[in-house]
């Protein structure tokens, strides 16, 4: 791949990787050197524990790598967040954010390939199996279901971590209140031009890789791309109101023709069946409140134009009842209109 005329970010997050991390930055420093005219690389050091920072800090020393910007956070995050805290600081044309094993791997020419050719959003899958226990398969295969069913979005293919972003995307982010809740869901986001690629490479076990951080993050996920689960909470809601209701139409009925009714029955009954079509009734309206909050709240709109374009042809203008004062002239008429003056 020739060298792009661009300015890209790289953004990478780093956990415990003191015995790596030399490898990784100055491979791709190497790497977007011969890519790309100018980049910087961004650095998020999750909150390690081992000697990573150390390492880093003697990385980006005099007489070390080049283009480096280095974030330690204070408190370990979820990758999304940490992610997105590099992405916050670039300033490139473009923004990729790689895991360990794209970069090891060298996908970024293939990245910038798609970014080249018109694609906003260009996302890497890793074809290689993840290092992680049957359960976890099993549990993940499950969940990717369900939220496929909810959502139409098929999380393991469409929401990699491995991406690359065009400013017009970053920008459309940093619009919200909490950024990192949209780009959590950028897979499911419409309007833009996505490219899909994918590699293999073995990756390494991290932290969130276990099955209780997995979880965390597609619940996440579901939540911020499909209003259908709070919707079904809703739905129960109401059944239970309305449950309620005929069962209080059925005590009455039963007050009314049987007699073979223990003293205090229909009484309690009724109470009860009140107290729960209330409760019920509470919680379909908050239910529904939480649904539209984001409409209520001006913080951030709901809706944004990702792209603006129109037809070659419009005919409403054929019809308009407009006339030119004075007819079309070439260049060159005009050129000699004013030689004559």
């Amino acid at each position: 791949m020739t060298q792009a005329d661009i300015f890209l970010s790289v953004v990478i997050v780093v956990r415990n990787n003191q015995s790596r991390v030399a490898g990784w930055l100055d491979g791709l420093t190497r790497q977007l050197s011969e890519v790309v005219s100018d980049y910087e690389l961004i650095v998020l050091d999750n909150a390690s524990t081992d000697g990573t920072l150390l390492e880093l800090e003697r990385l980006t020393a005099p007489g070390g790598l080049p283009n480096i910007q280095c974030y330690a956070l204070t408190k370990h995050v979820d990758c999304d967040t940490a992610c997105w805290a590099g992405i916050s600081s670039s300033l490139g044309d473009f923004v990729a954010v790689l895991e360990p094993s794209a970069v090891e791997s060298n996908v970024l020419p293939e990245l910038l390939t798609e970014a080249t050719r018109g694609a906003e959003v260009v996302l890497a899958k890793n074809m290689s199996p993840l290092p992680v226990s049957t359960a976890y398969r099993v549990c993940q295969a499950c969940f990717y279901a369900t939220c496929k069913s909810l959502t139409g979005v098929d999380l393991m293919n469409d929401a990699p971590r491995t991406r690359l972003l065009s400013r017009r995307v970053v920008n459309y982010l940093q619009q919200f209140n909490v950024p990192t809740v949209m780009y959590r869901a950028l897979p499911a986001t419409a309007g833009f031009t996505k490219a899909a690629i994918s590699y293999d490479y073995p990756e390494l076990p991290t932290d969130d890789r276990s099955l209780l951080a997995a979880f965390e993050r597609g619940v996440q996920l579901v939540i911020t791309s499909t209003p259908a689960p709070m919707r079904v909470a809703n739905m129960c809601s109401l059944f239970g109101a309305v449950a309620n209701i005929v069962y209080s139409f059925y005590v009455i009925i039963v007050a009314l023709t049987s007699r073979n009714v223990a003293p205090g029955w229909i009484t309690l009954s009724l109470q009860q069946s009140g107290m729960f079509f209330l409760i019920s009734v509470v919680l379909f309206v908050l239910g529904e409140y939480v649904l539209n909050i984001p409409a209520l709240s001006a913080g951030s709109p709901r809706w944004h134009v990702a792209r603006e374009f129109m037809s070659a042809t419009i005919t409403r203008k054929t019809r308009l009842n407009v006339q030119e004062a004075y007819p079309k002239r070439s260049p060159t008429s005009r050129a000699q209109h004013a030689h004559d003056m």
